[in-house]
C-alpha cells in the first residue's frame, strides 16, 4: 500500500541567534553566534561560564502574568514556538476536526529550574511551603499538555524523553502516527531551558563542556581538530505536519515535504558512542529504508555536530559508513556551532532548518572551521553557506543513552 504523504505547513523557534524562524534562518546563513557569558545567574565558580541563552523573549507574548509566575521556562518556550509554527500554518483560521490533532513535543530535562528552586524552599523553609503546582510545572509532558490547552487539540498527546534526540523522536514520531491514521495533523518538537545553575554544574562535572570562556562566540567547533566540548544552550523548534490531501484541502502553504524516519540505540554506554558507531549506522539505514531512497540521493546532512571530541569523529564515521563514495560529496554542516547544543530541542531546530535548505535550496555553514580534523575529514560546509540544489535532507541526533533519531525531508513537489 502506498505510504501517506506527509507535509510540513508550519514552523516556529527561539533559539539565542533568533526569537522566529525568519531572524534564525538569517543568522545561521550569515554564520552568527548566538553563544556568549552567562548574564542570568553567578559563574564565578564554573570552569565554563558560557552558553547560548535566549535574549529579549517576552513570555507576555503568550500568556498572562498570572501563569508566567507558576508556569516554567521550557513551557513558555514552547507556546512561543508553537504560536509561530501554527499561526504559519494557518491552522487557527482553519475549519479542522481538533480530535484528530496529535500534539508531540519532546524535552531532555524540562523543569530542571523548577526543581532547584522548589528544592531550595523545602531545606530553607520545610515541606509546607512547596509550591501545589511543583510537579505539573516540572513533569515534561507538560509543554506538549499547554500546547493543547491553548489550541484545544485533542488528539494524542505526550511527550517524548531521549535527551539531545527528543526533539526528533517527536518529529519522527508524529510523522508516523500521521501515517497510521490515528491523526491528520501532528504539531510536533522540542523545547529545552536547562542553563541553570544545577545544569550548569552537571554538564561541567561531566567535563562536557567547552571552556573556551574567552572566545565564546567560537566555543563550538563542531568538527574542528581544536574543539574542546560542547555549548549548552536554551531553546524550542516547533512544527506542524498533516498530510497532503489535508494541506491541499484547506489551501495551506507546504513548505517541505517528510520522507523517513529511522530509530535505534547503541546499547553500549550511558554517554560515551560506541567505537564502531553501530548504532548511528544502523539509524541513519532505517532512515534512508523508510525514505525509500539511495545513499547517494542525499544532498545535505545536518549533523549531530555537538563539537565533544567522541561525538565528531563517530559520526563522521557513521557517515562513511553509511554513505561510502557519496560521503565525500555529501554536504554537513552543524546548527549548534551556531546556536549552541539546545539538548531536546535542537533535532527539532535542525529539522526546520533542513526544510528551509530544501525549499531555498542553500545549506548554513559550520562556523570556526579553523584547523582541519583529520580524524573527521568530510565537507562540513566551513564557515560561508553554500548555494546549491537539496532535494533529499537528512537530520542526526544522538543522545546520552545511546538514542539514536534521524528524520530525512525532502523538496516539495506536485
Amino acid at each position: 500500500m502506498e505510504k501517506k504523504r506527509v507535509v510540513i505547513t508550519g514552523m516556529g523557534v527561539l533559539t539565542p541567534v533568533g526569537n522566529n524562524v525568519k531572524d534564525t534562518w538569517d543568522a545561521v546563513l550569515a554564520g552568527k553566534s548566538g553563544i556568549g557569558l552567562i548574564t542570568q545567574f553567578d559563574v564565578t565558580a564554573y570552569p565554563t561560564k558560557i552558553a547560548g541563552e535566549i535574549k529579549n523573549f517576552d513570555a507576555s507574548e503568550v500568556m498572562e502574568k498570572k501563569e508566567i509566575r507558576r508556569t516554567p521556562g521550557f513551557i513558555q518556550y514552547a507556546l512561543k514556538a508553537a504560536k509561530e509554527a501554527v499561526e504559519m500554518s494557518g491552522l487557527e483560521n482553519a475549519s479542522i476536526n481538533k480530535d484528530r490533532v496529535a500534539v508531540i513535543v519532546g524535552s531532555g530535562i524540562g523543569g530542571i529550574s523548577v526543581m532547584e528552586e522548589q528544592y531550595k524552599i523545602l531545606i530553607e523553609k520545610g515541606p509546607s511551603r512547596v509550591s501545589p503546582f511543583f510537579i505539573p510545572m516540572m513533569i515534561i509532558n507538560m509543554a506538549a499538555a499547554y500546547i493543547s490547552m491553548r489550541y484545544g487539540y485533542r488528539g494524542p498527546n505526550y511527550g517524548i524523553v531521549t535527551a539531545c534526540a527528543s526533539g526528533t523522536h517527536a518529529f519522527g514520531e508524529g510523522a508516523k502516527m500521521i501515517i497510521r491514521g490515528d491523526a491528520d495533523v501532528a504539531v510536533v518538537g522540542g523545547v529545552e531551558s536547562s542553563v541553570g545553575p544545577l545544569g550548569l554544574a552537571g554538564f561541567c562535572s561531566a567535563k562536557s563542556l567547552s571552556q573556551r570562556n574567552d572566545d565564546p562566540a567560537t566555543a563550538s567547533r563542531p568538527f574542528d581538530k581544536d574543539r574542546d566540548g560542547f555549548v549548552m544552550a536554551d531553546g524550542a523548534g516547533i512544527l506542524v505536519l498533516e498530510t497532503l490531501e489535508h494541506a491541499k484541502a484547506r489551501g495551506a502553504n507546504i513548505i517541505a515535504e517528510y520522507a523517513g524516519y529511522g530509530a535505534s540505540d547503541d546499547a553500549y554506554h550511558m554517554v560515551a558512542p560506541p567505537e564502531d558507531g553501530a548504532g548511528g549506522i544502523l539509524c541513519m539505514k532505517n532512515a534512508l529504508a523508510d525514505a525509500g531512497i539511495k545513499p547517494e540521493q542525499v544532498d545535505y546532512i545536518n549533523a549531530h555536530g555537538t563539537s565533544t571530541n567522541l561525538n565528531d569523529k563517530t559520526e563522521s564515521k557513521i557517515i562513511r559508513q553509511v554513505f561510502g563514495e557519496h560521503a565525500n560529496k555529501v554536504m554537513i554542516s552543524s546548527t549548534k556551532s551556531m546556536t549552541g547544543h539546545m539538548l531536546g530541542a535542537t533535532g527539532a531546530v535542525e529539522a526546520v532548518m533542513c526544510a528551509l535548505s530544501c525549499k531555498y535550496d542553500v545549506v548554513h555553514p559550520t562556523i570556526n572551521q579553523f584547523t582541519t580534523d583529520p580524524e573527521c575529514g568530510l565537507d562540513y560546509v566551513p564557515n560561508v553557506k553554500r548555494e546549491a540544489v537539496v532535494n533529499y535532507a537528512a537530520s542526526n541526533s544522538l543522545g546520552f543513552g545511546g538514542h539514536n533519531a534521524t528524520i530525512v525531508i525532502k523538496k516539495y513537489k506536485e
